[in-house]
């Protein structure tokens, strides 16, 4: 996994997916398989609300335990399905600001690569914490597509 962190409050995390760019570009937009992943690793992730479509909106709660929840909110700016997905990102405690995510989907040997780039941070300890739950989130779906 290749990552760089931007001087403009930026994080790009890239990997790598044995799987069809359809099955993973499904797997961030179907809230039942969403709903397997979506989260980091040694949490559940819960599916309140997700309309894929530009304006749309979704809702995702991430938790340990009830005590450690936190849940995302945002809309879709840009759905090129099997390409590119793109929304707003924020924490619904409204803890930091609203920030943006773009998703890109491309056919590499071996699989799909997915480039995930997340803009607008306003510190770099925000940018740091979300890199942290962005790599662990994407361990999280190599597992789901390994039946782990």
């Amino acid at each position: 996994m290749a990552e760089a962190i931007t001087a403009d409050m930026s994080l790009e995390v890239r990997r790598v997916f044995a799987a069809p760019r359809d099955r993973v570009y499904a797997a961030f937009t179907t809230p039942e398989i969403t709903a397997q992943w979506f989260c980091p690793l040694g949490r559940r992730a819960e599916v309140h609300e997700m309309d894929v479509r530009v304006g749309g909106r979704y809702r995702i709660t991430m938790a340990a335990d009830a005590a450690d929840a936190h849940t995302a909110t945002g809309a879709y700016c840009e759905v090129k399905p099997g390409e590119r997905l793109a929304f707003t990102w924020q924490w619904e405690d409204g803890d930091g600001p609203m920030t943006l995510v773009t998703v890109c989907f491309a056919d590499v040997a071996g699989g799909t690569e997915v480039v995930l780039l997340h803009e607008r941070f306003e510190t770099a300890s925000a940018r740091d914490q979300h890199r942290g739950g962005w790599e662990s989130c994407l361990a999280h779906f190599q597992a789901y597509l390994e039946g782990r």
